[in-house]
């Protein structure tokens, strides 16, 4: 199943569309396809007004949502939502609490010191009992992978802060940690966000792409983007993918640096075709 998705910022070093909203503009185009936020932001939108957004989208697409969260990045983010930087970390532990809480009709009310959910049903309700399921964006340290095992009904990990190596090591601690919190980790799905993509033959071209483009915006080095995303020509993308599946990579969500409809197109017909007909 193919997904489609949206990531999430009030304000940004370029211009950003509001992330929920982009989403549910795609509703009539996607089919069948999955849905995802990856990532939203439920500490700086707020728990009640995350699970208000997500619903809505969950609702209006039969039950076709993934709630990717995480606390966000971008510092500017919480200024403009007037929360300080420094207590993103406990706040976010609790704001995924409450969202499960409020997205999960019947369940025991959430009670912290930055959030409650007591006394409020959030109605309409999204389509699915359960509510949406909740992957927990992370980078990969030991204390967010433990995060993610406690919290997530799913891992997204992030293109551009692991290698397939790295990758690969990470998975196996969260799969020790999903054992110490007794759950089953074939039965936790993952996926790699934030995966840039720009599929050229010309050197100068990708070169132009991490550096000029990627690197800035990142605040990553060149030389370390060049091994962790999909940059360069189609036979060294499809290499690179077949790596990250060995290493236990579920899925893959990519993003087009520059011309999105075209870099689509060479993704299907150059590295796909080396792939096979994998979803």
């Amino acid at each position: 199943m193919r997904w489609l998705t949206a990531n999430d910022h009030l304000v940004f070093g370029t211009p950003w569309l509001d992330g929920p909203a982009a989403l549910a503009s795609t509703l009539h185009a996607s089919g069948s396809m999955t849905l995802a936020t990856t990532i939203s932001l439920p500490v700086v939108r707020g728990p009640a007004a995350l699970a208000k957004a997500v619903a809505a989208i969950d609702r209006l697409s039969s039950g076709r949502l993934v709630v990717g969260a995480g606390p966000g990045s971008s510092e500017r983010d919480y200024r403009a939502a007037g929360i300080a930087w420094d207590e993103r970390w406990p706040r976010f532990e609790e704001a995924v609490q409450a969202l499960r809480a409020l997205l999960r009709p019947g369940s025991p009310p959430f009670e912290g010191a930055f959030y409650s959910t007591a006394e409020v049903e959030m109605l309409p309700r999204a389509t699915r009992p359960e509510g949406p399921p909740i992957w927990v964006g992370s980078w990969g340290s030991d204390t967010a992978i433990r995060r993610v095992a406690r919290l997530g009904d799913g891992w997204l990990a992030s293109g551009y802060n692991a290698t397939p190596e790295t990758f690969g090591e990470t998975l196996a601690h969260l799969r020790q940690h999903l054992r110490s919190e007794g759950r089953d980790p074939d039965a936790f799905p993952n996926a790699i966000a934030s995966m840039f993509t720009y599929v050229t033959d010309n050197v100068a071209e990708a070169d132009d792409a991490v550096s000029q483009v990627l690197a800035p915006t990142l605040r990553r080095p060149p030389e370390e983007l060049r091994q962790r995303l999909l940059v360069g020509s189609a036979s060294e993308c499809a290499d690179k993918l077949a790596r990250y599946e060995a290493a236990g990579a579920e899925r893959i969500l990519i993003w087009p640096v520059w011309d999105a409809r075209r870099q689509l197109e060479r993704f299907r017909d150059g590295v796909m075709s080396r792939l096979g007909s994998r979803p």
